[in-house]
């Protein structure tokens, strides 16, 4: 705001006549005023005209209010402040406004006004104190108060930060549960890839062996390449039918795990103590053993054969054709009398012609022995064809 003017008792720049004297003047606008009037200030502003039908503001009637005329470039520049205060009115063409950069400092590129120093201090406030981003002030709401989740936090201090990272990391007994979840995981894991593997992958691998030696044996008894007589341990002799359980198996010379049994084969008791005679010999008790569950379990399913049930061996030359005669659900391992030419516990009496099936009970355990007998009833060369037995 200027400072307050006197009036200048001569001035030639405004017209020939001094202030007071009769006659009035013309001012540079070319209006008069009476003699007897006293100079008033132009309330329009130097450069302003009387308005028809208006009055003066102070002295109604005398002379109109002023109306501003077109400028001049000969005449000094209009000020139109005064000593009143007032309020500014709205920019006009786009000015800075409240909140622009221009009215809070900031320029139109983001850099704040001033020297280096003023804008390396706005460059720190805006992007925190080790150039990462600055935490974002609070903000206001309409109603004039700020949500105190919204208010700014200091950056942190580096011993600070520090300590919050150590209080993130975990303890060691964290540690040592995640740990042991693992091991538990990886444990459990391992279980069910084992389970899975003596559940199926044996019985599919071992049904695929069994098979492929079923054939084997076959086509060597057509081409004549096997004779009768002794076999060694782990070679296949004879195939073995059970028609009710669907069985069709080879028998084989032993009863060793890896070399017979876990092949999908039924082994025959033909070493030391436990040897037992064959299907040909007059007389004596052929003694099998075969896995219940896994390796193709070909014994899983013996406890359902009822007496009468056929038991069919099918050599190079002959089919010898059994009748399932009793069955001794559970006796411990260490009962070898089950195999004798007359085995205990079978009902029979005296010498004959026997069939022993053995394997592990309860399934998936070892713990006990099934024991299923039978007894000889036909002897059938294959020239004849194939038994009743297995054609129905």
């Amino acid at each position: 705001m200027t400072a307050l003017r006197p009036e200048r008792e001569s001035d030639t720049s405004y017209g020939q006549q001094s202030y007071g004297v009769s006659g009035a003047f013309e001012d540079w606008s070319g209006v008069g005023y009476g003699a007897s009037s006293q100079q008033e200030p132009n309330p329009a502003g130097p450069g302003a005209q009387p308005r028809s039908g208006a009055q003066h503001p102070r002295h109604p009637g005398q002379y109109a209010a002023y109306e501003p005329v077109s400028e001049d470039p000969y005449l000094p520049p209009v000020d139109e402040e005064t000593v009143a205060l007032r309020i500014p009115g709205p920019p006009e063409g786009g000015g800075p406004t409240a909140g622009s950069p221009a009215s809070s400092g900031t320029r139109l590129d983001g850099s704040a006004p001033g020297g280096r120093a003023a804008r390396r201090k706005a460059a720190k406030r805006r992007h925190g104190r080790h150039g990462g981003a600055a935490e974002t002030p609070a903000v206001a709401h309409e109603g004039g108060v700020a949500g105190s989740g919204s208010r700014a936090r200091a950056p942190l201090s580096r011993v600070e930060a520090r300590r919050q990272a150590r209080a993130r990391k975990p303890g060691p007994a964290v540690v040592a549960s995640r740990a042991i979840g693992e091991v538990f995981i990886t444990t459990g894991v391992l279980m069910l890839l084992f389970v899975t593997y003596q559940l199926w992958w044996t019985n599919v691998r071992a049904h695929a062996e069994a098979g492929q030696e079923a054939s084997s044996l076959q086509n060597d008894w057509a081409s004549g390449k096997r004779n009768p007589g002794a076999f060694e341990p782990g070679q296949g002799f004879a195939i073995l039918h059970i028609p009710k359980l669907d069985v069709v198996v080879p028998i084989a010379e032993g009863t060793s795990s890896k070399g017979v049994l876990d092949r999908g084969m039924v082994g025959h008791y033909a070493e030391g103590a436990l040897k037992t005679a064959m299907p040909g010999d007059k007389s004596g008790n052929f003694g099998l053993a075969g896995h219940r569950n896994t390796h193709g379990e070909p014994f899983r399913y013996i406890n359902k054969l009822a007496p009468g049930d056929p038991i069919v061996v099918e050599t190079q030359d002959e089919y010898f054709v059994y009748k399932m005669a009793s069955i001794l659900p559970v006796t411990p391992p260490s009962n070898t009398s089950v195999l004798n030419p007359v085995p205990t516990g079978s009902g029979f009496t005296k010498p004959g012609r026997y069939i022993t099936l053995t394997t592990c009970t309860p399934e998936f355990t070892s713990k006990y022995r099934m024991i299923v007998w039978g007894k000889m009833v036909e002897e059938r060369p294959r020239s004849k064809g194939k038994p009743d037995a297995l054609v129905s």
